[in-house]
């Protein structure tokens, strides 16, 4: 795996091309890829904390977390996606792994949350989320909701 640089940028600090990438992999991924129409734009964005990942200039691996009391009680991460091309080689769990790292950089003593596609709950289980809902359809798609209890993290 080719070296990939992360950054986690406030939303005033992303440049105009740097959120058009976001939006562009996201609408990507979850609109056209997953034939999947949905409100991707919400207000969540501006409070957010976006972690990019980039492979020689380009946005491969891309997430949001969420300060607690916003979507959870906890901390949250959301909008997790990765380039096709790059799917299943470990660019997912080790953007994950940065995610939660900024998650307990800011906010160490909240648990983190997931709304997690169910056909993914394995990947995230191995990252220490267990799931705490019953299955549940958000935008079509079957979820459920995950959690990482961070006073378990080394």
């Amino acid at each position: 795996m080719n070296s990939i640089n992360f950054s986690c940028r406030t939303f005033k600090k992303l440049s105009k091309i740097e959120l058009y990438r976001i939006l562009q992999l996201r609408a990507e991924v979850f609109v056209v890829e997953q034939n999947c129409p949905y409100q991707d734009l919400d207000e969540f964005d501006f409070e957010a904390l976006h972690i990019c990942g980039y492979r020689h200039e380009e946005l491969i691996a891309y997430s949001r977390i969420l300060k607690p009391d916003t979507k959870y009680l906890g901390s949250s991460i959301g909008r997790i996606v990765t380039k096709r091309l790059i799917r299943n080689s470990g660019v997912g769990k080790l953007l994950l792994q940065k995610s939660i790292e900024q998650c307990i950089v800011h906010w160490q003593e909240h648990n983190i949350f997931i709304s997690a596609q169910e056909r993914l709950k394995t990947f995230y289980m191995n990252l220490g989320f267990e799931v705490i809902s019953e299955s549940y359809l958000e935008d079509g798609i079957p979820h459920i909701e995950m959690l990482l209890k961070t006073n378990l993290i080394k």
